[in-house]
């Protein structure tokens, strides 16, 4: 058992964490570029928490401009054993109305601009995405939005677009048709690379507006998502902050994702670029060393 120490990932709307003790800033470098900001460290409720704001304090970075490897490396050197990723979505359903919080466990990837692996030539891995979230992650951070008070909806499909202008009609409607439930531009390729860093993931979608492929209504507008975006980013604070007081009351169990490369990596030790394996000391240094 160890300590948990959760890195979250706000989304539009959420640049910082008041709740935060001892709360500081720090630089973080890593192999992969620079991440979209500063990480502020602290805890709440006893546990150390990391947070990143995706896109920068003042919402500097655009979707496809944000280097999620970047993001994931410095997390996990960090110390983070577990992220939580807070974004702002559309809703591909009735039910799913503004202000509710869609805690997803599918995928699919429409991104095609963004580098979606930290391997490659030199080091090949093939890690498992059928199941691309933490189930037991995703389970807490459910009730714990429930506890404080949010709608949740409890699994869903993300599609994953590349942006940053929104759908056409055609292509929200054609999502519907696949069983997508919500539509966003960030979460792929970082739940892929959260999953090849050995980070159990989850993600809490906060729906600001139906996405374009209803009739009646007005279409999806940016002064109208950010007006919903603000209510949303407080009750995004008191899920975090209720996840964290139910955390500092369990010891954290090991979880398959620790030690997922075990049975991802394909190229032996010896045919490996060692150039590369310096790139990869802090996401996948435990496997490369086994």
């Amino acid at each position: 058992m160890t300590a948990w120490t959760l890195g979250v990932i706000g989304g539009s709307g959420l640049y910082e964490m008041d709740a935060l003790e001892n709360q500081r800033w720090i630089d973080v470098q890593g192999p992969w570029g620079a991440p979209s900001d500063q990480l502020l460290t602290g805890a709440i409720e006893g546990v150390k928490l990391v947070f990143l704001p995706r896109h920068g304090r003042g919402h500097r970075i655009s979707p496809t401009g944000i280097n999620a490897r970047a993001n994931i490396d410095a997390l996990k050197r960090a110390g983070c054993t577990d992220i939580l990723s807070i974004s702002a979505v559309g809703s591909l359903r009735e039910e799913l109305d503004p202000g509710t919080f869609v805690v997803v466990d599918q995928y699919i990837d429409r991104t095609v601009a963004r580098a979606s692996s930290f391997f490659g030539e030199g080091c090949v891995a093939h890690v498992s995405m059928a199941d691309p979230v933490c189930g037991r992650l995703a389970g807490l951070a459910a009730a714990a939005g429930r506890a404080s008070g949010a709608r949740i909806a409890e699994g869903g499909t993300y599609l994953a677009m590349e942006g940053p202008q929104f759908s056409t009609r055609a292509e929200s409607a054609l999502y519907r048709q696949w069983g997508c439930d919500v539509i966003g531009m960030t979460g792929m390729p970082e739940a892929k690379l959260a999953r090849e860093a050995e980070l159990p993931y989850a993600s809490v979608c906060m729906v600001t507006d139906y996405d374009c492929w209803r009739e009646e209504g007005v279409d999806v507008e940016v002064n109208h998502i950010i007006e919903v975006m603000h209510a949303n980013a407080a009750a995004a604070k008191a899920l975090i902050k209720t996840l964290a007081d139910t955390l500092s009351q369990q010891p954290r169990t090991p979880s398959p994702i620790d030690t997922c490369l075990n049975a991802a990596l394909i190229t032996p030790p010896a045919h490996r670029d060692p150039l590369l394996m310096q790139k990869l000391d802090a996401v996948a240094g435990r496997a490369l060393r086994g």
